[in-house]
């Protein structure tokens, strides 16, 4: 079937930045690389301003990272796209362009820690059909990164004041623009969730922290990004001893700073990767992540919610097996029962059999072999983030536990992204997810109880079992798998097992034995 392409017929639009002019194509209007702001390296944006109709038919350059070499493409496809530190871009679905629709508002902020990633890295970040089968205007964001996004200089000039939160400021000024533009779009400023997987997911819990974010959004889903203080401590301090190391590595002196401001990227970022590990070792600063100030509040694990992010409804929710990449080295479904108790023996112990019971209690159907790939990192930290919001008692909570297998490696687990493509609308771009009588309906029931949450602030919808919020006493989840099920703080009693006899997780360790981006 032949779909409508007009690009001729489509309206100039007038935005507080300039006029500019996008493409229709099967249903809705599209507009790629929207410049948001402007930003010299390390300092502030400020507004985008151009002359002129500006074409926006084309993704914008994403943020300058380390090169990546393409892998575990089956489990996470990617898209790679040329690099420039002028990154502050954004992109917009909409059915309409008429200022009266006032369609709710949905702004994706991409994973990838703090250091990498962009608002088109994966295939399942494509907001086409989100809007299509949503109602719903769809926004993607590109902002600083790494060194050049939280990099505090601040002790070496005004002009470089709240350079370690850059990144943040991008995104700030991202939703400022769309608060002042969306309407032009068919959007709502009025009604507007931020949404975010991985380091995508701690963005949203950090805006709610910001209060010059205060009123540029009003929900949140928080896709595994909860890290407590431990397992990803807040950056704090300021970069004096990075910085004079930076620039002695560099040749530079003192009074040279701004001379950082023209150093091409990949020598300043190989400069930074020499002489950031001997501070960090001695517990300084090096950035890499949001700076603690009168700016951003601080991860609310380690230094609790702001007032008026009590106010915000929140989902937050993330999936069994989280960073279980590795590819199995066994076939669990032709284990016997033996060799199965022998492999859980390896890790726990004469807690064997404690563990494989209060497992299959909280995971009942699952093989007990998941047990040892189980997620340490996302699924605690989520609780207590919904916990601590609940008692604000202001905004209604909701849990989740993304537990589907998938047809790889012998019922694979679900690991870290795998339930993007379901939030998105789009299984059909990642090939791994077509699993028959499945992945469609567990596609509708995820999809959908993200869009009742963006226009209600309460996920239930017809297609899912009644899903309490959280209070501080109970901590309903909604199971995301074959049977989608609402069980009652059904893994606590799992989880203190397993941390009183493992030693406490280590990001560090996994990120050196898995070898995928993501």
């Amino acid at each position: 079937m032949v779909k409508t392409f007009n690009y001729d017929d489509v309206p100039v639009l007038e935005t507080t930045s300039g006029q500019l002019k996008g493409y229709f194509y099967d249903g809705q209007y599209i507009f790629k690389g929207i410049p948001y702001a402007h930003a010299d390296r390390f300092q502030m944006p400020t507004a985008s301003k151009w002359e002129g109709i500006r074409n926006v038919t084309s993704y914008g350059f994403v943020c300058p990272q380390e090169q990546d070499t393409p892998s575990g493409e089956l489990l996470v496809p990617h898209r790679y796209w040329p690099q420039d530190e002028h990154c502050q871009n954004l992109n917009i679905w909409t059915k309409s362009i008429q200022q009266n629709a006032r369609n709710p508002v949905v702004v994706w902020l991409h994973g990838g820690g703090y250091f990498a990633g962009s608002s088109i890295e994966q295939e399942a970040y494509d907001g086409f059909q989100m809007c299509l089968y949503g109602d719903v205007v769809v926004v993607s964001v590109n902002h600083r990164l790494n060194i050049l996004g939280y990099l505090d200089l601040s002790p070496f000039g005004e002009k470089y004041r709240n350079s370690g939160n850059a990144g943040h400021a991008d995104i700030v000024a991202a939703l400022q623009w769309i608060h002042d533009n969306i309407a032009v779009f068919g959007g709502d400023p009025d009604n507007v969730t931020i949404f975010g997987q991985s380091g995508g997911g701690m963005k949203v819990s950090d805006l709610m922290q910001i209060a010059e974010a205060d009123g540029l959004f009003h929900k949140g889903l928080i896709m595994s990004g909860v890290a407590t203080e431990e397992l990803l401590p807040s950056c704090t301090g300021d970069g004096r001893k990075i910085v004079t190391a930076l620039l002695k590595e560099l040749g530079l002196e003192e009074t040279e700073v701004a001379r950082l401001e023209t150093v091409p990227y990949y020598e300043l970022s190989k400069a930074y990767a020499k002489v950031s590990p001997n501070i960090a070792a001695k517990g300084g600063y090096i950035g890499g992540g949001p700076l603690v100030n009168d700016y951003y509040r601080g991860n609310p694990l380690g230094y609790g919610l702001r007032e008026h992010a009590y106010e915000i409804p929140v989902m937050i929710g993330s999936v069994f097996g989280e960073f279980s990449f590795a590819p199995a080295a066994f076939n669990k479904m032709k284990l016997t029962q033996d060799a199965i108790e022998e492999m859980i023996r390896k890790v726990y112990g004469d807690h064997t059999k404690e563990a494989m019971e209060a497992f299959a209690q909280a995971y009942p159907g699952k093989n007990p072999t998941d047990l040892l790939y189980l997620d340490r990192a996302m699924r605690q930290p989520s609780k207590q983030l919904a916990k601590a919001h609940a008692a604000g008692g202001k905004a209604n909570v909701y849990l989740y536990d993304f537990t589907l297998e998938f047809p790889y490696e012998h019922n694979k687990i679900a690991w870290h992204c795998s339930d993007i493509p379901f939030f998105f609308h789009n299984i059909d771009k990642v090939e791994i997810c077509s699993i028959p009588n499945v992945s469609d309906q567990l596609q509708e029931q995820v999809f959908d109880a993200f869009m009742a949450f963006v226009k209600t602030g309460d996920p239930n919808h017809k297609k899912l079992p009644t899903w309490p919020k959280v209070t501080t006493d109970k901590e309903p989840t909604m199971i995301f798998d074959r049977k989608c099920e609402v069980r009652m703080n059904f893994d606590d009693r799992l989880y203190e097992l397993i941390d009183s006899v493992l030693p406490p997780f280590s990001m560090k360790e996994v990120t050196e034995t898995q070898d995928v981006q993501h």
